[in-house]
């Protein structure tokens, strides 16, 4: 349905634009420092099916309104920015709980499925994201292979595959290294902290970047 040239263009594309830490990256990170490795897998997840909500969008005409409505790319955005401003808050306040996990006390953490759903909400108000989709997706696409929408969603699929590799590595590492804070529950706290910080930071960055027209 889709020629492999413009399949292995797209995946470079988005390899491209995957392997530089982006707003969905920056929340993996900061999650697998709060909460580890599987919070951050299963915000790998959630970033996922959030961004594939986008394909879906792009696919039956919902995305051009986006790209095209500076209203809704703005408010989408700034939604966004609150929640992971929101997150990154909770994040630092819940610091000095973090040596509870390694304690045998109860889970620092919440539910897996809060854990998911938060992530989704990351990927599905993802800027650059967005604009890759509505912006870029649809540039290899050929009428001619057959139906427009099909093709979509199979490049989508190739975007998602390539960022849950490259997110869990992410997440791992990141996990990996909480692992020497976690033998002094000072330093555990401070990395506690340092996640909830960067979730802030990146909220602030995604409120402040983007289009301007």
């Amino acid at each position: 349905m889709i020629a492999t040239d413009r399949m292995l263009a797209f995946a470079a594309m988005s390899f491209l634009l995957i392997v530089v830490p982006g707003p969905s990256v920056l929340f993996v990170i900061g999650r697998a420092l709060a909460q580890g490795r599987r919070a951050a897998l299963t915000t790998v997840v959630g970033n996922a099916l959030g961004a594939y909500v986008l394909v879906v969008a792009v696919a039956f005409g919902v995305g051009a309104i986006v790209e095209r409505s500076v209203l809704v790319f703005t408010a989408l955005k700034l939604a966004g920015a609150a929640y992971l401003v929101y997150l990154g808050v909770q994040a630092v306040r819940k610091r000095h709980s973090l040596q509870a996990v390694f304690s045998g006390g109860a889970p620092a953490g919440q539910g897996g499925l809060r854990t998911l759903g938060e992530g989704f909400a990351v990927g599905v108000a993802n800027p650059k994201t967005i604009v890759f989709f509505a912006a870029v997706l649809p540039q290899f696409v050929d009428p001619a292979q057959g139906a427009v929408a099909a093709q979509m969603l199979l490049l989508g699929l190739v975007f998602n595959a390539i960022a849950l590799v490259m997110d869990s590595v992410w997440g791992l590492a990141a996990a990996t290294a909480r692992g020497w804070f976690a033998r002094s529950p000072r330093r555990l706290a401070a990395v506690g902290g340092a996640g909830g910080l960067t979730m802030i930071g990146l909220g602030v960055s995604v409120a402040v970047t983007g289009r301007k027209d």
